[in-house]
């Protein structure tokens, strides 16, 4: 086991419990709920014995916090774009097909420790963490977090919905140029925007269109409902797709291209934009070039 000790300092003058006077003392307990579970799990000790939330700290006290090693968990060992990456966080680029975690082996979660550093930090994970989801056919960036201060603060600014985000899709049909879904999901207000960006003719599907989309709320599967809520569901979406008019085996065609936030640490503001994925681009121009073949032929 590793431990992390601290000395109540001889000039302090209380009264004050033990789960108040822990908050901020050790950078792996960066929050107050971390403080306590730590003392119910028994991991605090004063003075060499089991701490309890209602102890009165006293001056001169060694108060010890003792982190188990955990057995290392295996590594998936798929290569991924790793987009940024230094002490506190990483952004990489998830590729389709694959979950952000779960339940099973073959995650983006269980393949971080393959692609970037673990943190020297002392409150670094010993296993980053994604601290946001795209669904398993979504590809596009995804934001990781190397230490719990740095997990807090991406996870507040969520809950703030100061992180901005933008995906790029191909949906079926002919969307306006512009455009704005506000409809419920599951009963709670949801708000979706969408610009058109390119649009070409398909024997199949009639139009296909190319579109650029801003969350503005984090429902899950939000842009896929919100699209088939409006007539246009994105190409290759197996749950919210129109039968019959789903490509088979060329995935889901949605992705996170651009990720806009306030470095958790630093302050700063980091802005990182991807290029569509190769095959949205590959895919339209094959579709408009059998629709004029077609037709030129005629």
């Amino acid at each position: 086991m590793i431990s992390a000790t601290h000395q109540v300092p001889d000039t302090f003058s209380g009264p004050q419990r033990l789960s108040d006077y822990l908050c901020g003392i050790f950078a792996q307990l960066p929050s107050r709920k971390s403080v306590k579970n730590a003392i119910k799990s028994g991991l605090i000790l004063v003075d060499g014995s089991k701490g309890f939330t209602g102890d009165w700290v006293k001056p001169g006290q060694k108060v010890e916090l003792i982190v188990l090693d955990t057995p290392k968990s295996k590594v998936f060992e798929l290569e991924l774009k790793v987009l940024f990456e230094d002490d506190y966080i990483a952004v990489i680029n998830k590729p389709s097909g694959i979950a952000v975690n779960g339940n099973h082996f073959r995650t983006v979660e269980n393949a971080l420790l393959f692609n970037i550093k673990v943190s020297d930090k002392v409150d670094a994970f010993r296993k980053p963490r994604p601290v946001h989801r795209l669904d398993a056919p979504t590809s596009g960036l995804l934001l990781i977090a190397k230490t719990k201060q740095a997990a807090i603060a991406l996870y507040k600014q969520f809950e703030e919905r100061k992180i901005q985000k933008r995906y790029q899709a191909i949906v079926i049909g002919k969307p306006p140029q512009k455009g704005s879904i506000d409809q419920e999901i599951d009963g709670k207000q949801s708000l979706s925007k969408y610009e058109l960006i390119r649009r070409v003719d398909s024997l199949k599907n009639k139009s296909l269109s190319l579109l650029n989309l801003y969350p503005h709320t984090g429902r899950t599967h939000q842009l896929r409902i919100h699209l088939s809520q409006l007539g246009y569901p994105v190409l290759g979406d197996k749950l919210y797709g129109k039968e019959g008019m789903i490509l088979k085996h060329k995935g889901l065609f949605l992705a996170a291209v651009e990720l806009q936030f306030i470095h958790p640490v630093k302050g700063i503001i980091q802005h990182i934009i991807i290029d569509s994925p190769y095959k949205f681009h590959a895919l339209l121009d094959r579709e408009q070039r059998r629709f004029d073949s077609s037709f030129s032929g005629k």
